[in-house]
């Protein structure tokens, strides 16, 4: 664990090494970090390239149980280093070992030392065929014949191996799950797979046709290979194309800026932008906080870890270059964290940031920061003050108004215990109101967010669970009850409470999830939503999955048919109209949290589906620059009258930021007869009328 000592000196560093306190200080504290870890691991599960160096410095006990406990341990961390050979070599030494001395190693033994060994087959397969020779439906459940690996001795391998579990522990749903993905990728699923562990076809296929969403990451230039991260998706050189910004959470990963040029490609501009060094972040959230006209980037930092990381404020120059302001702004401190949320909470204009930390049994206390926006490019931190003194392992945190009383209020999804809704008190603070309106659940709870499902004007509540495994993903396919943490959908009910319509809206499914987001993919006017599932665990290899809405009665999955069924562990999620094609295209950060589980970032271009639409770009005066918070109502006129849409400006979900522009699908609308802006800090209303369809068109707070 990182000293006391140690966090002394590098906030001392970085408060007097240099004047400027600005990016290549942040470098410094960051490579100091990453260089303390390397020689101290032991608190850092995720650093498992220094663990196997530490480990392999010790000799091995003499004692065989310690000796065999010993082994393992290193090829755990060989697996999770990404060196599946030596994990390979490692396991099949020890399995050598339990069957020498079968008085000291009973079955069970023997049976976890076969599950390790066959997830190091598995594994090797996927590094062979979906990595180094990557090819997009080799990572899609389910797997078509394009998918097949060319490579097959890692999964044969595990196939074998899986059947061998199975015939000592026929009720392992992970076995189960993880050798029918196997054969899948052998091309023999499902006749190879015998009758008793077959998850049957029909359990993978999509319940309505979405239409084919392509990955063409690699085609476009932003098929970045990485750990778990987040992702901005707007424009973020000013020159109207939407641009993205991507994060991976290795201690030594660069921040990368994919620049679109507007003819549907990207340039990664990352060393032009001045990013060099400011490593790291699984999580990143923007803004235009202090109200020049270009969108600004918070990156979060530490998440899951022991020890705190500082987070990073990236003022934008206005032409795509970024500077560190954390020390100048007030926002240096020392906390794990990956969740954050901007919001004009005093509606002065200003964007106020409230940080979710984490608090844990590993990492301590570390209560979360609401830090006030000063209007002058500085932040102070009130959180006593505003009654917002929160503690606990917090996972999400989002902000919307969802009693419309003009003010935004604060909901905080905590992992182990009960999610609080905060009420905003017109500015002079916050009340705990999560009990009385209902919304408290999951107890094992991620991400998290505020929309209006069903467009009546209240913001509902969507929050999933964080709690499953692939046996329970197996256990859905098989119509079998499994342990999961399913998600709710709070409804709105107008008075303060909400509803969970989960059930009734068709949602109970296993979302074991982190990053997610929502947008209207197919722009009939009812927002849809993408869901990245997984955990550190190598086993964790389950579908993200996609689901849309049926004219807001509920919610059909449309996974297999849109092509959305990415194996690989999915984390930031932004979605806009990257193309300018008048349809949301989806950007997703793939990979894992241990070293060695990299993956293929995704760009899933939408095929469009015939439907109107119309692009808002909100800019405040009064309010905040960027408009967030800002509500919006379009009445358009249909063959069966005038149908009524609500959107708030925000950027989605709580894992990867959705463009800030509006893109509102208006379905087979004939025309829009009005479009009506309600500005939160001005508390003004401005109407446009006669505003014609299929254009991106920006509004001005009272112009």
């Amino acid at each position: 664990m990182r000293s006391a000592v140690a966090i002394a000196a590098i906030t001392l560093c970085v408060l007097g090494c240099g004047a400027k306190r600005g990016t290549s200080e942040m470098a410094a504290v960051l490579d100091a970090i990453a260089a303390e870890t390397d020689a101290y691991p032991r608190s850092n599960a995720h650093a498992n390239r220094a663990r196997v160096r530490a480990l392999r410095a010790v000799a091995p006990p003499t004692d065989p149980m310690q000796a065999v406990t010993y082994a393992s341990t290193l090829g755990q961390e060989l697996l999770r280093a990404g060196e599946s050979e030596a994990a390979i070599a490692q396991f099949e030494s020890i399995l050598d070992q339990v069957d020498a001395l079968p008085s000291v190693f009973d079955a069970a033994h023997r049976l976890g030392i076969l599950d390790h060994l066959a997830l190091s087959y598995l594994r090797l397969g996927e590094q062979e065929n979906c990595i180094a020779n990557h090819n997009s439906a080799r990572c899609l459940l389910p797997i078509t014949s394009d998918g097949v690996h060319a490579l097959r001795r890692g999964s044969t391998a595990a196939a074998g191996l899986y059947g061998a579990i199975l015939q000592e522990s026929p009720e392992d749903l992970n076995s189960l799950w993880l050798l029918n993905l196997a054969i899948m990728t052998l091309g023999t699923y499902p006749d190879s797979v015998p009758e008793a562990w077959r998850v049957p076809p029909a359990a993978l296929m999509a319940e309505d046709d979405i239409g084919r969403f392509v990955d063409i990451a690699k085609l476009v230039g932003v098929d970045v290979r990485g750990l778990s991260g987040g992702a901005v998706m707007d424009d973020l050189n000013g020159d109207g194309h939407l641009d993205i910004m991507a994060s991976s959470w290795g201690l030594r990963d660069p921040l990368r800026l994919f620049i679109g040029t507007g003819t549907g490609t990207f340039e990664d501009r990352s060393h032009a932008a001045g990013l060099d060094g400011l490593v790291g972040g699984l999580n990143l959230i923007h803004a235009d906080y202090d109200n020049d006209d270009d969108v600004d980037v918070f990156v979060l930092r530490g998440a899951w870890l022991a020890e705190g990381h500082p987070n990073s404020l990236l003022r934008n120059r206005g032409d795509g270059t970024f500077d560190d302001v954390t020390m100048e702004a007030g926002l240096y401190s020392l906390h794990p964290t990956q969740t954050a949320t901007w919001a004009d909470f005093d509606n002065d204009g200003y964007l106020d940031l409230f940080v979710g930390n984490e608090s844990n049994v590993h990492a301590g206390r570390h209560r979360c920061e609401y830090f006030r926006n000063n209007g002058d490019g500085t932040f102070e931190e009130v959180s006593d003050a505003m009654g917002l003194s929160v503690v606990g392992y917090v996972k999400a945190v989002v902000s919307g108004d969802y009693d419309n009383d003009g003010w935004l209020d604060l909901y905080v999804s905590r992992y182990g215990e009960p999610n609080l809704l905060l009420r905003n008190l017109g500015g002079a603070g916050f009340e705990e109101v999560g009990s009385n309106a209902g919304v408290r659940e999951p107890l094992d709870s991620f991400p998290a967010w505020f929309w209006d499902y069903n467009n009546d004007g209240w913001l509902d509540l969507f929050v999933s669970g964080w709690r499953a495994t692939a046996g329970d993903v197996a256990a859905e396919y098989l119509g079998r009850p499994g342990r999961d943490e399913r998600p709710r959908l709070y409804r709105n009910n107008g008075d303060g409470t909400f509803t969970d319509v989960a059930q009734d809206m068709s949602l109970d499914h296993v979302m074991y999830s982190m990053g997610s987001n929502f947008g209207d993919l197919d722009n009939d006017g009812w927002l849809d939503f993408y869901v990245g599932t997984g955990d550190p665990n190598l086993r964790a290899l389950m579908p993200n999955r996609m689901f849309r809405s049926d004219g807001g009665r509920r919610f059909l999955e449309v996974t297999a048919s849109g092509g959305f069924g990415h194996l690989q562990k999915g984390h930031g999620v932004a979605i806009g109209d990257l193309d300018h094609d008048g349809d949301q295209d989806i950007y997703a950060v793939m990979g894992g949290a241990f070293e060695g589980d990299e993956a293929m970032n995704v760009l899933f271009e939408n095929p469009g589906h015939g439907n109107d639409w119309i692009t808002l770009e909100l800019v405040g005066t009064i309010s905040n620059r960027s408009a967030i918070g800002a509500r919006i109502r379009v009445d358009v006129i249909t063959g069966d009258g005038t149908r009524s849409l609500h959107r708030v400006v925000s950027s989605g979900g709580s894992f990867g930021a959705s463009s800030l522009r509006q893109e509102i699908g208006l379905g087979t609308a004939h025309a829009i007869e009005t479009i009506e802006v309600y500005w939160p800090a001005s508390g003004s209303t401005q109407r446009l009328h006669g505003v014609p369809k299929g254009q991106e068109i920006r509004i001005t707070e009272g112009t």
